[in-house]
C-alpha cells in the first residue's frame, strides 16, 4: 500500500511529495490553502491548481472551501474521508478560542450510554453550523465571561484539542439542555460521574454564570440524588429569586411547581430516579 501512495505522489511530481512530507512532518494532515502557498512558495492560483490535482488523485479530501485533510495511504482511492471530527472541529475554528462542549463533551468524558451524532462547539463568535460528510458541527457562541472551565483532550496520540471540563460540561448542558438531549441526559451525566465530578467547583461555576436556571436545576439535581453536602447544595438555594422556570425548557410547561428550587417540574422525579436503577 505505502509503494502504491509514493506511486500516486511520484505522478504528481516533486511539488506534490515534498507538499505532503512536508505536512506530514509537521503533523498538520488537516491543512489549508496557505499551508500550500507557504510550504511551496506558489501563489494562489497554482496552489489551488496543486490541490485538485491532490484531491482528484485521493491524496487528499476537501473538507469545506480551503480546507483540506490528506488521505491516509492504507485507504487507497477513499474520496470520502474526513478523519477525527474532534480535530476537524478543532481546524474549523483554527484553534482559537474555541472549546468542545454539551454532548460532545459528555461523550469525551464518559457521561453518555449513546454515540453523539452532532459535533458541538462553543465559540465566542457567532458561526453557521457546517456539514461535513454526514457529521454537522454545530457552533455554540458564548460570553466572554462564561467561557472558562477548558482542559486539554489527546483525540489522538498526536493531536490534542480543547473541551469543557467535567464539571462545567455539567454546567453548560444545564444551560442549554437543546444541545445534549435534554436535562434528562444531563442529570443522567451527573449521576454516572457523580464519583469523579469536583462537587465544590461544579457549584462554584453554577454561581459565577449567574444564570437563575442553571442554579435551580443543578440544586434540586443534586439534592435529589442526594449527591454533596446539604450545606453546600444550600448555598445555591439562597442565591434564588421567586421566578418559577422550567426543569427542562425543552418540554411543555406543565407539571407540579416546586416551591423550595422554583422550578415547573415537567420531568417527573419518577423519571430522573429512573436513571439511578439502571
Amino acid at each position: 500500500m505505502r509503494i502504491e501512495y509514493d506511486t500516486k505522489l511520484k505522478t504528481l511530481g516533486p511539488q506534490a511529495a515534498h507538499l505532503v512530507t512536508t505536512l506530514y512532518e509537521e503533523n498538520k494532515p488537516v491543512f489549508r490553502l496557505e499551508d500550500v502557498q507557504r510550504i511551496l512558495d506558489l501563489d494562489d492560483s497554482s496552489s489551488r491548481s496543486l490541490i485538485r490535482k491532490l484531491v482528484n488523485r485521493s491524496v487528499a479530501t476537501r473538507l469545506k472551501p480551503g480546507l483540506f485533510i490528506l488521505v491516509p495511504y492504507g485507504l487507497g482511492k477513499e474520496k470520502e474521508y474526513m478523519g477525527n471530527p474532534l480535530i476537524v472541529a478543532r481546524e474549523l475554528v483554527e484553534g482559537k478560542n474555541y472549546y468542545l462542549s454539551h454532548g460532545t463533551a459528555m461523550e469525551i468524558h464518559g457521561m453518555v450510554t449513546q454515540p453523539q451524532l452532532i459535533v458541538h462547539v462553543t465559540t465566542l463568535e457567532k458561526r453557521r453550523p457546517v456539514n461535513i460528510m454526514g457529521t454537522e458541527f454545530q457552533f455554540i457562541t458564548c460570553k466572554k465571561e462564561h467561557f472558562f472551565g477548558r482542559v486539554d483532550h489527546w483525540a489522538t496520540k498526536q493531536d490534542k484539542v480543547v473541551v469543557s471540563n467535567m464539571e462545567k460540561t455539567i454546567i453548560d448542558s444545564l444551560r442549554q439542555p437543546e444541545y445534549c438531549g435534554g436535562v434528562t441526559e444531563a442529570a443522567k451525566a451527573i449521576w454516572m460521574r457523580r464519583n469523579d465530578l469536583n462537587l465544590k467547583r461544579m457549584i462554584e461555576y453554577a454561581l459565577r454564570m449567574d444564570i437563575g436556571a442553571v442554579v435551580r436545576r443543578l440544586g434540586y439535581l443534586m439534592e435529589l440524588y442526594e449527591i454533596g453536602a446539604p450545606k453546600n447544595i444550600e448555598n445555591l438555594r439562597v442565591h434564588l429569586t421567586n421566578t418559577y422556570v422550567r426543569l427542562d425548557p425543552l418540554l411543555p410547561a406543565e407539571g407540579k411547581f416546586h416551591r423550595k428550587w422554583r422550578l415547573q417540574l415537567n420531568v417527573s422525579p419518577d423519571e430522573l430516579l429512573s436513571v439511578v436503577r439502571t
